[in-house]
């Protein structure tokens, strides 16, 4: 029996969300739709930028665990925040939600918690800004053989592999986790992090037992188009799930290959999109369905998301699923 049913490792970052048109993401000089790391002077003009401001716990994997959290599932997080009023604000909320934060706040240094100043167009989009912070220290002396030896499900945050210690802290806690006869797998992130990593990536692939990227990312990763990238993940990760922006959603494990059909609306914020469509897709690969129920659960959940302000969900999950007719 395990103490965890997915534990997720990466950042942990608050999300400062504010309206913006596209005059003012040029007047910023901000790229639309995509993440970029800022150092702490941008981040700091950016956030005197913002009006309407909301706070609220984000971070790529978090958002996936709170997801989980609603769907009851018993989660755990990897991750770093300073000992300030935000770090003791993120660790609070995430454990309120029932999900461990197993690394107490760090004391001292320079190094605040990280945040994120997200602009949402009227389209939905949204142009996220990260300075990191302290969660670029996030190291391999972070990963307790505990946690990490000690659940079924591992999700790993390609956004770590920007720093060193991070790439590290990665692999010792997959290794942990399969050692133990758990199974792990990561979300690729950002076509731009593949950009940064491809090499790392695709070697990492090879030993995970999933990973989740949406077509640009997958595009990215092998440098070909769709069909041709998808063909090769498949033979090299134990499973593959790709997101179309609003189109069918492809899952393919070894031969095994199912289509998704989505139901396309509006996005009032598509923040948290594809960390929510992870958890559904998650949440069905922990509790044993077939590739299809979990591409629909991701589906479902994703939507859910995409349809309010904010990166996790504000319905319970699990009556929507129920609704769907998946459980």
């Amino acid at each position: 029996m395990k103490t965890y049913d997915v534990v997720g490792i990466g950042n942990a970052i608050v999300d400062v969300i504010s309206p913006a048109d596209d005059s003012f993401l040029e007047l910023m000089g901000i790229q639309k739709s995509i993440m970029q790391l800022v150092e702490r002077e941008r981040g700091e003009i950016l956030y005197g930028a913002m009006s309407e401001r909301r706070q609220i716990p984000g971070g790529s994997v978090a958002n996936s665990l709170a997801g989980l959290g609603n769907l009851g599932l018993r989660t755990a997080f990897i991750g770093r925040v300073h000992d300030d009023a935000l770090g003791r604000f993120y660790a609070q909320t995430l454990a309120e939600g029932g999900t461990d934060f197993v690394n107490a706040p760090v004391a001292g240094g320079d190094l605040p918690t990280s945040r994120s100043m997200i602009f949402v167009s009227p389209d939905g989009e949204r142009s996220m800004n990260t300075y990191l912070g302290i969660s670029s220290d996030l190291g391999p002396e972070d990963v307790s053989d505990d946690v990490a030896g000690a659940t079924s499900l591992l999700f790993l945050e390609g956004y770590l592999y920007d720093k060193p210690k991070g790439k590290q802290a990665f692999e010792r806690a997959a290794k942990l986790c399969q050692k133990a006869g758990g199974k792990a797998g990561i979300a690729l992130s950002d076509p731009f992090c593949v950009d940064r990593h491809r090499d790392d990536f695709r070697r990492l692939v090879k030993d995970l037992d999933f990973v989740i990227g949406n077509e640009h990312e997958w595009s990215s990763l092998y440098q070909t188009d769709l069909s041709a990238a998808l063909e090769q993940a498949s033979r090299d990760a134990g499973m593959v799930a790709c997101t179309r922006s609003g189109h069918e959603v492809i899952v393919v494990r070894g031969d095994e290959q199912v289509v998704v059909p989505v139901n396309r609306i509006v996005p009032v914020d598509a923040t948290g999109a594809g960390d929510q469509f992870a958890a559904g897709f998650l949440y069905g690969i922990a509790t044993g369905q077939s590739l299809a129920t979990c591409g629909r659960m991701g589906c479902v959940a994703a939507a859910e998301v995409i349809s309010h302000y904010g990166a996790r969900p504000e319905t319970d999950l699990k009556a929507l699923f129920r609704q769907h007719g998946l459980i």
